[in-house]
């Protein structure tokens, strides 16, 4: 089953109430608001569900992960905020037809555990965390109780962007991406490795974006003591969202090629495929997707 396990799709009442806010994250149109960003010009046909559903069938896809979008911060809104726009969001992902799924997404300031057990229980793939929510020991500790919902349904975590911090006066367009993504990535996947996995013996987790490439500061730590410095955790899994064939083939030499799974972030970029074979194709897009989300 060729899987993406990153896309982004907005629903018509999500993307509705959005504009209706009157603060970021809001939407002027199809013109983006986000504290952290420069403006972002939308394009409408990104999430037209006729050609999203022809762009899915063109990549070859029978399964395509919709993702909500971390950056927006709609996680860390109030109760009273937030609920709405999730409801919007998971109710809208889990109406469309093949190849869609979609992660759930909780409200980090209220009641998140039954949310996620509630989601999970009407289909949904996995959790999704920002990685703003796991930087350190305190963030694994006040997620634990969602994280524990998703092992408990044998379901995974997929650990994604959160919100960018401020971009320097006069930063060009790709610094969110560039710089507070990637920080983001590089500190969850640290802490993961020193308080998370400690804490959850059995759950999968895949981060986005091969995890800012943490995964090849392994001599590094080797050399500054971690005390596992060599293991590769075989629960572990990195996607591949815009990167090539110089980074995946770095990373799969770092944790093997059953580590590595196949997302595009799709409308933010387009699925590349990397230059490695048709049986690492094939374990990317197939096989490691289908170990890391487990039984249907």
């Amino acid at each position: 089953m060729p899987t993406d396990v990153h896309q982004h799709f907005w629903p018509p009442l999500f993307a509705d109430l959005l504009r209706a806010r009157g603060a970021p994250p809001r939407l002027d149109g199809w013109t983006l608001h986000l504290p952290g960003e420069p403006a972002y010009a939308v394009g409408p046909a990104d999430h037209d569900l006729t050609a999203r559903t022809g762009l899915a069938r063109a990549d070859g896809l029978d399964r395509a992960l919709i993702s909500l979008s971390s950056p927006l911060g709609i996680e860390y809104l109030p109760p009273a905020e937030a609920a709405p726009l999730l409801d919007a969001f998971h109710d809208g992902a889990l109406a469309l037809p093949a190849p869609f799924g979609v992660w759930a997404s909780p409200c980090l300031t209220g009641p998140g555990p039954r949310l996620v057990e509630d989601l999970l229980r009407r289909g949904c793939a996995g959790l999704q965390l920002p990685a703003t929510a796991l930087l350190d020991a305190a963030g694994w500790a006040r997620c634990a109780p969602l994280a524990d919902v998703a092992a408990r349904h044998g379901k995974p975590l997929f650990v994604h962007p959160g919100a960018a911090a401020p971009a320097p006066s006069g930063g060009p367009a790709w610094w969110p991406a560039l710089v507070p993504y990637l920080q983001q990535l590089h500190a969850s996947w640290f802490a993961f490795r020193a308080f998370g996995r400690p804490r959850h013996p059995g759950l999968r987790v895949c981060f986005a974006a091969l995890a800012g490439l943490a995964p090849l500061h392994g001599e590094r730590l080797a050399a500054r003591g971690g005390r596992d410095r060599g293991r590769v955790d075989p629960a572990v899994y990195y996607e591949t969202s815009s990167y090539g064939t110089r980074a995946v083939d770095a990373v799969v030499r770092a944790v093997g090629i059953d580590a590595v799974v196949s997302g595009s972030d799709r409308p933010y970029a387009a699925p590349d495929l990397p230059d490695l074979g048709a049986a690492a194709v094939h374990a990317l897009r197939t096989a490691n997707p289908a170990r890391l989300l487990g039984p249907a």
